[in-house]
């Protein structure tokens, strides 16, 4: 089995982290949201990882050549088209049983046995409260029946979560070549799911299994909630004999070569190789590569690669019945 990974998005909503990396390498849990995608993938038996790359492609090729050993081709998207248009790209290299999945997609997911099953191909999704923003599946009978990006109504809340599974990757080549000489586009692109919608008319038996987890990277504040996620779920890390005079309230990651000292972490905080925090109070953050966090009081933040933050702390002599306030309290 092959797997397609379309990596070549912007990820405007990342802002300003992704203007110097690509929105793959967004880090949560001391390590690139790519670089837990590929973890789960490499627990299954997949013959190549196809990249489709575009916007500091070259960075997202560096990091899965260093850190895994895998059967990997990278093929660059020079025009941002869409979704179908991206997976088109590798039209001429797959064949066969093939894996979709969009890098924004952190999932828990059984892929062993799609192979056995005597469908199509399997739309893998998660009920949510409002799925105006997402694809949805409609189903009969245990089959996909329609599927719409974006639906204007909540009639169906099953949300597609960017993982597929075709059984005949061709025949999703020719629905996408249909798609584009047909100019099917959704708000200005040529979308997945309107291919996929076409290999439905035309008697493809898609499945749709729910997934238990499915945690989303594409803004900061699911970042954090994806971070909290993986600490929760094993990816926690602390060696304590590291720390100097600082308290940890797990769960936390803090990656061996960071320095820790005379601060209160946690809980839900990563901190990444080379950084150093040092008389601070963070919760709920990631502090990413060989950034500087000094004299300061962090919450629900994302702090970049070689960021410096400054804080600073007062001296106070307050009398009887007085009231300081700093911040949002002070407002």
């Amino acid at each position: 089995m092959k797997v397609i990974i379309p990596t070549a998005g912007l990820g405007t909503r990342l802002r300003p982290h992704t203007y110097s990396k690509p929105k793959p390498l967004v880090s949560v849990a001391g390590k690139p949201v790519l670089g837990h995608i590929l973890d789960t993938l490499t627990r299954f038996p997949i013959d190549e990882m196809i990249f489709i790359t575009g916007y500091l492609g070259n960075q997202i090729a560096d990091y899965v050549t260093s850190n895994y050993k895998i059967p990997a081709r990278f093929i660059e998207q020079t025009e941002l088209k869409g979704q179908a248009h991206a997976v088109y790209l590798a039209r001429e290299v797959v064949s066969g049983p093939t894996i979709i999945l969009f890098v924004d997609t952190i999932f828990e997911a059984d892929l062993s046995r799609l192979t056995e099953q005597d469908i199509d191909g399997a739309i893998f999704c998660k009920e949510v409260d409002d799925p105006r923003r997402f694809g949805v599946a409609f189903t009969k009978d245990g089959f996909i029946t329609r599927l719409v990006e974006k639906p204007a109504t909540d009639e169906s809340k099953l949300a597609m979560i960017g993982l597929y599974y075709i059984r005949d990757v061709q025949w999703l080549m020719r629905a996408i070549e249909v798609l584009m000489l047909r100019n099917i586009q959704t708000k200005g692109e040529y979308f997945l799911t309107d291919a996929l919608q076409l290999m439905v008319e035309n008697g493809a038996r898609f499945t749709a299994p729910t997934v238990d987890v499915w945690e989303d990277c594409g803004k900061p504040e699911t970042v954090l909630r994806t971070n909290r996620y993986l600490l929760d779920h094993g990816r926690d890390h602390v060696d304590t004999d590291r720390l100097c005079g600082s308290i940890i309230i797990p769960p936390v990651y803090v990656d061996d070569t960071a320095q820790v000292i005379n601060s209160i972490i946690g809980p839900y905080v990563s901190i990444a190789a080379g950084a150093m925090v040092k008389d601070s109070i963070i919760r709920d953050s990631i502090i990413n590569r060989d950034a500087q966090i000094i004299s300061a009081t962090l919450q629900s933040s994302l702090i970049g690669d070689h960021a410096v933050v400054l804080g600073d702390f007062r001296e106070l002599n307050v009398g009887d019945s007085s009231e300081i306030r700093y911040g949002r309290s002070a407002q």
